[in-house]
Order: structure tokens, then sequence, then C-alpha cells
């Protein structure tokens, strides 16, 4: 299922670091930055992630939430989340059900062999709980920045 700009975000309901739950239905009338990245503590999830951590201050400034999703079990998002200073929720789904809710569990291929695994994605989700802007196979520099862009045309 492909998740498109204007439709309906899915509803989701995950564990999230520092004890947190993080819920569609808790986000409702709070826009918010849902990304996911394939894996804790790997040089460009870390960078991901600390981009994001630096744009905080502006994105809420905004009044924006942002949320890390991977689908590593919750003990190495933890550690993850300490060892850089997170202070965003990052989410373990490691179900799965999330990510192929919004089609980011896909086919990869490394080497000649291909495996399922997460893509880099990310979704801007406005106020209404409505997917505001897409961004799939993302490259991590620059990123944040595109994202807070975007995040300031929902005014």
């Amino acid at each position: 299922m492909s998740i498109e700009e204007g439709m309906d975000a899915p509803a989701f309901e995950l564990p999230a670091s520092g004890g947190r739950s993080v819920s569609l239905a808790a986000m409702k009338g709070q826009p918010f930055v849902l990304y996911f990245y394939p894996k804790a503590d790997t040089s460009g999830c870390t960078k991901e992630a600390c981009d994001f951590q630096e744009a905080l201050p502006a994105l809420q400034g905004l009044g924006l939430a942002v949320i890390g999703v991977s689908p590593d079990p919750m003990k190495p998002i933890e550690k993850f989340a300490e060892k850089y200073g997170l202070a965003f929720p990052l989410a373990s789904d490691a179900e799965k059900t999330v990510a192929q809710a919004y089609g980011t569990w896909v086919e990869k291929s490394m080497y000649g062999r291909t495996y399922m695994g997460m893509e880099r994605s990310t979704f801007l989700i406005d106020r209404d709980g409505r997917v505001a802007k897409v961004w799939r196979k993302v490259k991590v520099p620059g990123h944040a920045k595109a994202v807070m862009e975007a995040a300031k045309a929902l005014g």
C-alpha cells in the first residue's frame, strides 16, 4: 500500500524510548514528523536522528513533534536514544505492522541479493491526521532542513 499526500495517516500505537508510548490518536490536533529508519546506532540513522534532534527546537517552535520508528526491539532503541541524547520518542515497530501500513517495509537489494528492510522515509502529518508531505528513499544530508521548510508551509 502506498501512502499519498492528502490521505488520512494510518493509525498506530507503539512503545517508545523513555518509557513512552506513541500513537496517532494521542497526536490528534498536533502536526508531527513521523520518520522511519532502518537500524538504531548505524551511521546514516545516527546522522538522521542527530539532525532531527538539532532541528527539534525550531520544529517545536512551529508546533511540531518528531517521532522516529525502526524495527529494532526497545533495548537497542533505548541505548541509541541515551547515547545521543535524543529527546524525541523513538518507537519500536518490531512486528513491522506500522511500517507495512505506511509502505516503508519494502524489498531491498544489496550485492545482488534481495531482502526485506525498512526504507528510510518521512511523513509530515498535519493536525487533522492527514499526510501533508511524503519523502521516500531519504538521503540524510539536508533532510531535516527540507522537513522544516515543508513544516513552515503547514502554517
